[in-house]
C-alpha cells in the first residue's frame, strides 16, 4: 500500500486467531493504520489478499460490517449529539445490540450521558467509542487506542471489559501506545516498522532473553562515545550489550553477585551517575526500542 513514493505497507503478512487480544504495535509512520482500515473495510488494497472472518472487506462489506466492531481513535460521533442518544442510535442499526443502559454503567457513562459529544472529556469520547464498537454483539472488535485520555480508574475499567469480551468469545485487535496496555491485554503481538513485520509472539516470547540475566541501567547524563565498548570489556565476554538511547542501556549475559557492582564501578570510572540500575527481565519498551530503533510515539 502505497501513498505516492512513500509506502505504508510492503508486504505484510499477520495472522490473528479467533477469541485472542492481538496487540499491533509499531512507531508512528509505521503502517498500523492503514493496515487495520485495510481490514475495516475502509481502504482498498493495492495487492495482496486480505480476509477478514473469511470474508473480503470489500467485496463482502455488507456481510462483514454486520459482524464486526470499529473504535475509532478520535470522531465516530456528531459533535452536537448527546453521548447516550449516539449510543441507542448506533444500537438500533444493529439486529440484536446489547442492552444500551448495561454499556453506559458499565463503562460510567452515566454522569455525562446528556452531554454533547463536544463537551466530552478525551476519556469519556473513549469510552462512548468503545460502547459504539461493542453495542452490536461483534464478533471481531478493533480498538485503536482504547484507553487514552482515561483517568487511571477508567483504564482499567476499560481493561476489564476487553477481558471479558475475549472471554466471551470475542476476538480483539488493538493499537496502542501503552507498552504496559500491550502486555497485560494481549495474547499476541506483531510489531510492525516501515510497512513490515519486525517481530511477532506472545508477550513472553518477545520479553524473553537467552541470557542469564537482563540489567538495565539508566543514566543521568548521555553516555561516552565509546560506552557499549568498554563496559563490555569491563564485563567480560559473552555480554550483550545494547544502548537503547543516550542515556539507557540493556546489558545481557552471565551474571554473579559481582555484576551489579562491576557496573556501577564503570560508571563511577566515566563520570556518570546512575539514575536506576535494575536487575531482571527485559519489559516490551526494551524490545521494541531494540527493535526500531525508536519508541511508539
Amino acid at each position: 500500500m502505497a501513498y505516492g513514493a512513500k509506502t505504508a505497507v510492503d508486504g505484510l503478512s499477520l495472522r490473528v486467531e479467533r477469541g485472542t487480544v492481538t496487540a499491533v504495535l509499531g512507531p508512528n509512520g509505521a503502517g498500523k493504520t492503514t493496515t487495520l482500515e485495510t481490514c475495516e473495510g475502509y481502504r482498498r488494497p493495492q495487492a495482496g489478499v486480505v480476509r477478514v472472518l473469511g470474508l473480503d472487506p470489500q467485496r463482502q462489506r455488507g456481510a462483514l460490517l454486520p459482524r464486526i466492531g470499529v473504535m475509532l481513535q478520535s470522531g465516530g460521533a456528531w459533535s452536537g449529539v448527546r453521548a447516550v442518544e449516539m449510543l441507542d442510535h448506533v444500537a438500533a442499526m444493529h439486529a440484536h445490540p446489547l442492552p444500551t443502559p448495561v454499556l453506559v454503567e458499565r463503562l460510567g457513562l452515566g454522569d455525562c450521558g446528556k452531554t454533547p459529544y463536544r463537551r466530552l472529556s478525551g476519556g469519556q469520547q473513549q469510552r462512548l467509542g468503545l460502547a459504539m464498537a461493542l453495542v452490536g454483539r461483534p464478533e471481531l472488535v478493533f480498538v485503536d487506542e482504547p484507553t487514552a485520555g482515561m483517568d487511571p480508574q477508567a483504564r482499567r475499567t476499560t481493561w476489564d471489559l476487553l477481558e471479558e469480551v475475549r472471554a466471551d468469545g470475542v476476538t480483539v485487535v488493538l493499537t496502542t501506545h501503552h507498552m504496559d496496555e500491550a502486555e497485560h491485554l494481549a495474547d499476541h503481538i506483531h510489531i510492525i516498522d516501515h510497512g513490515r513485520l519486525i517481530a511477532t509472539g506472545t508477550p513472553s516470547e518477545l520479553t524473553r532473553g537467552g541470557s542469564t540475566a537482563t540489567i538495565r541501567l539508566v543514566v543521568n547524563r548521555p553516555f561516552p562515545e565509546s560506552a557499549p565498548e568498554s563496559l563490555r570489556t569491563e564485563l567480560g565476554p559473552g555480554t550483550e550489550i545494547r544502548q537503547l538511547d543516550a542515556v539507557s542501556m540493556l546489558i545481557s549475559g552471565p551474571a554473579d553477585p559481582t555484576t551489579l557492582g562491576r557496573v556501577s564501578r564503570w560508571c563511577e570510572a566515566h563520570d556518570v551517575l546512575p539514575q536506576t540500575l535494575t536487575l531482571g527481565q527485559r519489559n516490551l519498551e526494551d524490545v521494541f526500542l531494540e527493535l526500531t530503533g525508536r519508541g511508539l510515539s
